[in-house]
């Protein structure tokens, strides 16, 4: 593994076409209504900036917007679309980069919370996002709820997706609570492998490292429409505040 971790540059090339559902209005724009609310007249920072998904709006928005993002390669693409200028980007591990100043909000978005590989690295970017927030500020998260009800006993295999030159599934493991996604791909010049690594959280874990952090539960979604979190929900976007 290089520099940029699992985002080398040939994946940052790819990224926005294999996410390209992610970049669709409907998923995005309510997530920069969502987070543009919150900011207000502040500052945003996004951990995980990745190729400005979700920067680049926000800040087109009015919304002064700091990313930290381990991948040159994904930050390389975010300066060169339009308005990427005007996003800064610390190049660093989310998990404990510190940049200069206070934000209104911070939030990890599509799951990047779960790119930290060990339960303390996620207790360590609650309280680096405590140091960064003003008192009061926001920390959102938006994350899935481990698919565990779709193992059947004996089984760590989760199919995502398959077509006839694709197919992708997650691997879990309860003990430790990881996970891993597997991608195959087939084309005319052979077949490829990747796979990533990943520690799945669940929302009450989160909230104890949000406690642990000095900030308390204010809000939390089963969608960036705020429809309501209930048992048969796939994924949550939460908001903790800052107390002091």
């Amino acid at each position: 593994m290089n520099e940029d971790g699992y985002f080398d540059a040939q994946v940052a090339a790819n990224y926005d076409r294999t996410n390209a559902a992610m970049f669709a209005p409907e998923a995005v724009t309510p997530a920069v209504e969502f987070l543009a609310a919150l900011a207000g007249d502040g500052r945003a920072l996004e951990l995980g900036s990745g190729t400005g998904r979700i920067a680049l709006p926000l800040s087109r928005r009015g919304v002064p917007v700091h990313g930290i993002e381990l991948s040159t390669a994904m930050t390389a693409l975010l300066h060169a679309k339009p308005g990427g200028s005007a996003v800064q980007v610390t190049t660093g591990d989310f998990a404990n980069t510190r940049v200069p100043g206070t934000f209104s909000v911070a939030y990890l978005v599509f799951n990047t919370i779960n790119n930290l590989l060990a339960q303390q690295e996620q207790v360590t970017c609650f309280r680096t996002v405590a140091e960064h927030l003003e008192p009061g500020g926001s920390f959102v998260i938006e994350v899935v709820v481990p698919e565990l009800r779709k193992l059947p006993p004996g089984e760590r295999i989760v199919p995502l997706y398959a077509n006839p030159t694709e197919w992708a599934f997650d691997e879990y493991d309860v003990a430790t609570q990881s996970l891993s996604s597997n991608y195959v791909e087939v084309t005319e010049s052979g077949a490829s492998y990747r796979s990533i690594p990943f520690r799945y959280v669940w929302p009450s874990e989160l909230d104890l490292m949000a406690q642990l952090a000095g900030m308390r539960l204010r809000e939390r979604w089963a969608d960036w429409n705020r429809e309501p979190f209930t048992n048969e929900s796939t994924k949550h976007v939460s908001v903790w505040e800052k107390l002091s």
